[in-house]
Order: structure tokens, then C-alpha cells, then sequence
């Protein structure tokens, strides 16, 4: 059987133009890639604004995230985009702040937590269920919208203990997809030393607004129960928020204050529902176009669960979906790019890189290497079974970063993207369209610009 060969942006036989770039990285950072790129070690591109390295093997890329993640801090740039959404959070801090933060949260996202959210989850996914139940059997569907909202459900439920319903929904659902849309032209007059009030004041105006908007949603739900908590009522939660609350610098014994728990929370849930509804739409887009894998996925949840509602323990039984998240995983990993700033003159290869250099490492590039991966470009989750696959994890797979700032909602969002998929492929049939094809774009995650149409089929 041919494996099935999904879209992605056909890289350039040679390097972009100044010219292409600069207008290419407005619109998506996946405009400025090559053939090359798909086979260098380390590549380097010198703009006006920075001077910029590109890492690929795998043991350099172990040096800048694991081994010597002290010397390799978040970029201050990336920092500076996301300030007005995320503020002082753990996703944009570095040093002493970034780990008393994560000291902080780290109990939040243990195991014995995700057992306690599960039924959080479970309820959001039936909620999606009864959405999806509405739509007329076989109609078309872009799918990338309801898993926007089941993730941001899941989100708020887990975190705050409310479902996300109503006119909440829609205003944060605009406000992310207005954030998302200008972070790269904001981005651009630091990359090519343009001063930002020339072209680019307006995207920086519609930027700030977008993200109060995001936060003044979340602080209202946020403030009752800080003040509660102040006074000595921590109510009878269990959710994320009750964790953040107690929580405690191993030092000080101090605890977040407000602006510091919208921060975090702002952070969460960017990084919780965005990324998760990124990759779940692409699972479906994958299933859909691969109608043996998803009859496959459909059995093995059918063993697994029956027509039981399902729980935290059935959840071990179902490798085939979890194999085709890890494998959409790493043909749309939702972060495309991690960047990073040397704080010293470091050599890499044949290169030098002086203090203050970026340094981009792309689980983009990486998950798709043509060395480090056999077929990169097929999707294939029964790879997996291969001895070449297991040693290519090893090596070259990074969805959820690695080292001391690996993602601490990983087992979170492999948990939730289990629940959902099986949920799926139990009730429901996908089939694609034919001459609709999703159009990529790589931003702050990489999304469809046109969605992910679907045909929906009740089973």
C-alpha cells in the first residue's frame, strides 16, 4: 500500500532573495526555507537586524537545549511579541524568574493530576460530541474550527473548572487568530532593521488589542477566586488554577501574585489549546486522506472502549491513535521554530557565532530531515514498529522542545489528543474533499490559512 504524501510548502531550489524574504517572513516562516534545508547540518543567513544560525544535527541541537541550555536562553525577541498576552510568564522568562516559575507549576502537570482532570476533559469532549451530532450527516465541515473550541473547552475547564461557551468563545477565538496573524510582521522590522513605527504601528496596536482582550476574559474568571484565596477560601477545586494558587517558591514561600497568575494562565492556554488544536486538526486532515489508518484507529478504539464512556485506564489500549498523533506530531510539529540567543562566542562546526547571535533550531526541519528520517515527507504512524523509526525519536524528534524547558503540558496534551481522537473515530467517519487542500502557514504555530475541510460521516 503507497503511503499518502501530505501537503506542505514545496521548498525553493535555491536560497529566497532578500526581496522574497522579507516579504515571505510577513506572511508565514515557512516562506524563506529551501531544498537545502532540508539536508544542511547548520546553515546561516546574515539580515540587517540579526545574524542568524540555523541547527539541524541533532548533537548540536542537544548542546543548545540540553546540555548548555544555560548558555542558549530564549530569544529576547520572540519575548517581546508575546509580552502583551503573556507578560512575565515562564514561556518568555529566562534565568533565576524562568526557574522559580517552574519550580512553581511543575506539580500542576504531574501525572496524578492528569488523572484528576480527565473527567474535565471527558465532559468537554462529549460536549464537542453533541456540536459535531448538530451538522447533517456527510455535510462538509472545517474541522480546524471545532477543535479550536473543544482544546479551548478543555482549557478553561481544566484550568478554571467553567466550560468556554458563548460570546467568551468567540472573542477569544478572534483575538488568537488576529494575535497569530500579525506576530510575523512584527517580527519583521527587528529581523530587517526597519523602524516599527514606519509600516508597522497599526499591526503593533491591533496586537496589544487582541491580547487584552484575551486576558480581560481570563482575569474575570481568575479575579473571584484569587480574592477568595487571598481571604482563606480556596473553595473545592480541583483544577489547575487551585494547584497555581497553593503553589509556593521553594525559597521565599511566596505565591503568584495577580498579574503573575494572568500570566501564566494567558500562558497555558496559548500554549494548551493553540498547539493541541493545531495538531488535532492535521490528525484528522491525515485520517481522512488515509481511510485504511482511520478503519484501523476506529477497530482499536471499538475493542478498547466498546460504547462505554471512556476512562483514564482505556486510555492505555489504543497505540494505533496514539502512534498517529506522534506521527502528525512530527509532520505539523504546532511550533515550528524555537529560538534562542548565545550569551557568549560559541563555535558550532566550521562557524563562529558571536555573543548575541540567534540561533533557530526547527523541529520543522528536523521531523522532516532527509537523513535523519526514512520517507520524511509520507505519512506513516505503523513506522514506528522500525528499528529506524525508534532510533530516529531518539535523535530527531522534538515536538515539545527537550532539556530543562521540554514542555510541561506534554503528557497533558498527549492525554487530551488520545481522549479526543478515539471519541472521533468511534462515532464518526472522515472523508476528504476532493480539490480542497489546506494551505500552511507557519507562525506562532503552524495552522491551516483556509482551514481543514472535511466530509463528516455518522457511523
Amino acid at each position: 500500500m503507497s503511503k499518502f504524501c501530505p501537503v506542505y510548502p514545496k521548498p525553493k531550489k535555491t536560497r529566497a532573495s532578500f526581496f522574497t524574504m522579507f516579504f515571505g517572513k510577513r506572511h508565514s516562516w515557512l516562506d524563506g526555507l529551501f531544498e537545502r534545508s532540508y539536508h544542511m547540518k547548520m546553515g546561516e543567513v546574515h539580515l540587517p537586524g540579526v545574524d542568524l544560525y540555523m541547527v539541524n544535527e541533532p548533537s548540536l541541537v542537544r548542546k543548545v537545549l540540553v546540555d548548555e541550555a544555560v548558555d542558549f536562553p530564549k530569544h529576547a525577541m520572540l519575548g517581546e511579541v508575546l509580552k502583551p498576552l503573556l507578560g512575565e510568564s515562564i514561556f518568555t522568562t529566562n534565568g533565576a524568574q524562568w526557574k522559580r516559575q517552574r519550580a512553581m507549576m511543575d506539580d500542576s502537570f504531574g501525572a496524578t493530576r492528569l488523572k484528576v482532570v480527565f473527567p474535565l476533559m471527558l465532559q468537554a469532549a462529549t460536549d464537542m460530541l453533541e456540536r459535531l451530532d448538530q451538522i447533517p450527516d456527510g455535510a462538509s465541515y472545517d474541522v480546524d474550527v471545532e477543535m479550536t473550541h473543544v482544546t479551548a473547552d478543555i482549557i478553561f475547564r481544566t484550568i478554571l473548572s467553567v466550560p468556554l461557551k458563548g460570546e467568551d468563545a468567540y472573542a477569544i477565538f478572534r483575538a488568537f487568530t488576529l494575535f497569530q496573524e500579525l506576530a510575523p510582521k512584527l517580527m519583521t522590522p527587528v529581523l530587517f532593521r526597519i523602524p516599527a513605527w514606519l509600516t508597522f504601528g497599526l499591526s503593533a496596536k491591533k496586537s496589544r488589542t487582541a491580547a487584552l482582550q484575551i486576558r480581560s476574559v481570563l482575569e474575570r474568571f481568575i479575579r473571584p477566586r484569587f480574592d477568595a484565596f487571598q481571604q482563606g477560601d480556596p473553595g473545592q477545586f480541583e483544577d489547575i488554577l487551585a494547584s497555581l494558587l497553593a503553589a509556593k517558591d521553594p525559597q521565599t514561600g511566596t505565591g503568584f501574585n495577580f498579574d503573575e497568575l494572568v500570566d501564566q494562565v494567558a500562558m497555558l492556554f496559548l500554549a494548551g489549546h493553540e498547539t493541541s488544536a493545531s495538531s488535532l486538526g492535521w490528525s484528522l486532515y491525515l485520517i481522512a486522506n488515509s481511510p485504511q489508518i482511520q478503519q484501523r484507529m476506529h477497530l482499536e478504539v471499538q475493542g478498547a472502549l466498546g460504547n462505554s464512556e471512556p476512562t483514564y485506564a482505556d486510555m492505555r489500549s489504543t497505540e494505533l491513535t496514539r502512534n498517529v498523533f506522534k506521527e502528525t506530531l512530527r509532520l505539523y510539529p504546532p511550533v515550528g521554530f524555537f529560538a534562542r540567543q548565545t550569551v557568549k562566542t560559541e563555535h558550532m562546526r566550521d562557524k563562529v557565532l558571536p555573543k548575541l547571535a540567534s540561533i533557530v533550531i526547527s523541529p520543522w526541519l528536523i521531523h522532516r530531515h532527509r537523513e535523519l528520517w526514512q520517507t520524511p515527507d509520507d505519512f506513516d504512524p505503523d513506522r514506528y514498529d522500525t528499528p529506524a523509526a525508534r532510533e530516529s525519536l531518539k535523535c530527531a524528534y522534538l515536538p515539545f522542545s527537550l532539556g530543562p524547558r521540554v514542555c510541561m503540558g506534554a503528557a497533558f496534551a498527549l492525554q487530551e489528543a488520545n481522549l479526543i481522537l478515539a471519541m472521533l473515530v468511534r462515532r464518526y467517519r472522515f472523508e476528504a474533499l476532493p480539490g480542497v487542500t489546506p494551505r500552511l502557514v507557519g507562525r506562532l504555530t503552524i495552522r491551516s490559512q483556509n482551514g481543514i475541510r472535511l466530509r463528516i460521516i455518522k457511523r
